[in-house]
């Protein structure tokens, strides 16, 4: 396999994320072709999937176009895909698995189409190597993504393997944990860089302060794993790899960023913060507390505080919650003046309670629930009367 071959790339993300995946490839460098609701597409080689594999926050997957081709019904899906020289790609002894995106009329059954994709690239190898690779459902080794529209099919070699959401410090989720590349992208619609200091009260299990950390130090996220789909091709070059993550790991900044403040009122949501830090390796960056939200120890100002609270869809009762969002507003109004707060919840009906109007509303999509990241700008006004913590003060962040 040539690594140096250009071919279109397509870099997935989820729903409402691609705005940020786009600045991110743009920042390194990289020409954008066309934006979708759920990915990005580039012009790039197989080499190029390395740092885009390394440096992407906000990313699901980086996908190295095949073939793009007529495609009916399965035989001729068949027959296409065994055209291509898959002995020149996949060693005879590696495994692979299929992943599909299938909305032809001839297809009844999801799982056929991964059968006779599977068949045509073992039927190949087999012919041309006398072994044939292993496959199954797991995405540790060679994936390979197909797209099945009408009468047209795209073929992609799936340089990421499992998702890049799956960093793979989060050994501890806790309850409803954001996932990471969620995480990655409010930190960036905030704007932090990690010039000021970071509050991050209701921290759950960490994601949020975690990500924040990353950007703070520039740090690709991609360093945190250890195996990527590339790395199982025919023609991969583990010494260029290996040149590549010492340039990735130079770029990240040695200095202590700002204060990052994280806490909960739940001790088993810091402990389980405190070693998903420690294993993203940056837990000496954030003080970790455990306290109701309206008592985490605030910096000298200016910084920035940034809230995941439940939002009613899977944990607490709405009454509950109600009571949890007003004093959020006393927080922000009383201890926060002059600053700027977020709040991510999937409850426009809960944020109400806030009591304070967002200047800006920022959709995102956290699974399939339509959420906001509202931003609010304190500025002095009057003061309520602080209420007694409530019952629901945790979030799985």
């Amino acid at each position: 396999m040539d690594f140096q071959k250009k071919s279109r790339l397509l870099i997935t993300c989820a729903p409402s994320l691609s705005q940020w995946l786009q600045k991110e490839i743009e920042t390194l460098g990289h020409k954008v072709l066309l934006v979708r609701r759920t990915g990005i597409e580039i012009e790039g080689t197989l080499a190029d999937s390395m740092r885009l594999n390394l440096w992407l926050h906000t990313a699901f997957a980086v996908l190295y176009r095949l073939d793009e081709f007529e495609c009916r019904d399965p035989e001729s899906l068949y027959r296409a895909a065994a055209r291509l020289p898959w002995e020149n790609i996949i060693p005879a002894d590696e495994y692979i698995s299929i992943v599909s995106y299938v909305d032809n009329p001839s297809i009844n059954n999801s799982m056929f189409p991964n059968l006779k994709l599977k068949d045509a690239i073992v039927d190949r190898i087999m012919r041309k190597e006398h072994r044939r690779p292993d496959s199954g459902p797991e995405r540790t080794n060679i994936v390979i993504n197909l797209y099945w529209k009408d009468d047209r099919a795209w073929l992609y070699l799936n340089t990421s393997g499992n998702k890049l959401a799956d960093r793979g410090y989060r050994r501890i989720p806790h309850k409803a944990p954001m996932q990471e590349t969620l995480a990655a992208a409010v930190m960036m619609a905030t704007g932090y860089t990690g010039q000021m200091p970071l509050v991050a009260p209701m921290c759950g299990s960490g994601t949020l302060a975690i990500e924040g950390a990353l950007i703070a130090q520039n740090r690709a996220p991609g360093l945190l794993r250890s195996n990527y789909g590339f790395m199982h091709l025919k023609g991969f070059d583990d010494d260029a790899w290996r040149a590549v993550r010492r340039e990735t790991m130079k770029a990240g900044e040695k200095k202590r960023p700002p204060r990052i403040i994280a806490t909960d009122i739940d001790p088993k949501a810091v402990v389980a913060a405190r070693k998903n830090a420690a294993t993203a390796g940056v837990d000496h960056l954030i003080e970790f507390g455990v306290c109701d939200f309206a008592e985490t120890p605030l910096p000298p100002p200016p910084f920035m505080v940034v809230m995941n609270p439940e939002y009613g869809n899977r944990m607490g009762e709405i009454s509950q919650l109600e009571k949890v969002y007003e004093r959020i507003g006393d927080f922000f109004k009383q201890k926060c003046q002059g600053q700027t707060g977020y709040v991510f919840t999937g409850n426009l009906d809960l944020a109400k309670k806030v009591h304070l109007t967002p200047s800006r509303k920022i959709p995102f999509f956290n699974a399939d629930i339509d959420c906001r990241l509202l931003k609010y700008e304190m500025y002095a006004g009057s003061r309520r009367k602080p209420r007694k913590p409530g019952p629901v003060e945790t979030q799985g962040s």
